[in-house]
């Protein structure tokens, strides 16, 4: 799996600098989604970890723009429930798996990296994970953030944008699957419960609202 080509500083006009800079308070949103051994982030293995990020247009419309994803070895002696796996559909001992999948240090440095770099390019001074039921997948990227000693983690230790909230209020809708097919975007149950298609499902939601309510904003002016 190829990633795109990451983004500089220059391609970025000032205008749209300005605009994401200043919508969330300083704070540039990070889609996050992880696939796990469990529920418990301090015992049970993180499994799959993506991350999108986003970009927008001189107008200020957002659109998704990087995904990464990777497959991540489990730590030494984490636990891994027979029941999520089985929900995941992920298995720990395939051979292909095994064969790209990489310590949890090396998976969220690959990451973190392009965050900073989006960070840095729309002139925010830290990242904020949207996620649906974001605490989840917060709290397993922060355990992994101790285990592997990494000092500099670009996102805010506890703040989060919640796309099951937003969702709730756009759409009435609370589960993924529902509110993406609700807001009117395209949803392959096959590929779902994987952390690259979630993520992106999240993103492109998140998308949807904000441009929403951005353009309930203008209608009113």
């Amino acid at each position: 799996m190829e990633d795109k080509t990451i983004i500089s500083q220059k391609e970025v006009s000032q205008k749209q600098k300005e605009i994401v800079s200043g919508r969330f308070r300083g704070y540039y949103p990070v889609a996050v989604d992880v696939e796990t051994g469990g529920f418990n982030s301090a015992t049970d293995a993180l499994l799959e970890v993506a991350a999108t990020t986003f970009s927008i247009d001189e107008s200020g419309f957002w659109t998704m723009d990087e995904c990464l994803s990777r497959h991540v070895a489990p730590f030494e002696g984490a636990n891994m429930e027979p029941a999520a796996l089985e929900f995941t559909g992920i298995n720990p001992e395939h051979p292909f798996r095994k064969q790209i999948a990489v310590p949890e240090k090396e998976a969220l440095q690959d990451i973190f990296k392009t965050v900073r770099q989006r960070m840095k390019a729309y002139g925010c001074k830290r990242a904020i994970l949207v996620g649906h039921n974001p605490s989840f997948d917060l709290g397993f990227i922060n355990a992994a953030v101790a285990r592997s000693g990494i000092k500099r983690n670009p996102f805010h230790p506890f703040s989060t944008f919640d796309t099951a909230t937003l969702g709730g209020l756009a759409y009435g809708q609370t589960v993924l699957s529902r509110a993406v097919i609700a807001a009117g975007i395209h949803w392959d149950p096959e590929q779902a419960h994987s952390a690259r298609y979630d993520t992106e499902k999240t993103a492109e939601l998140f998308c949807n609202i904000v441009n929403r309510w951005e353009n309930l904003i203008s209608e009113n002016q």
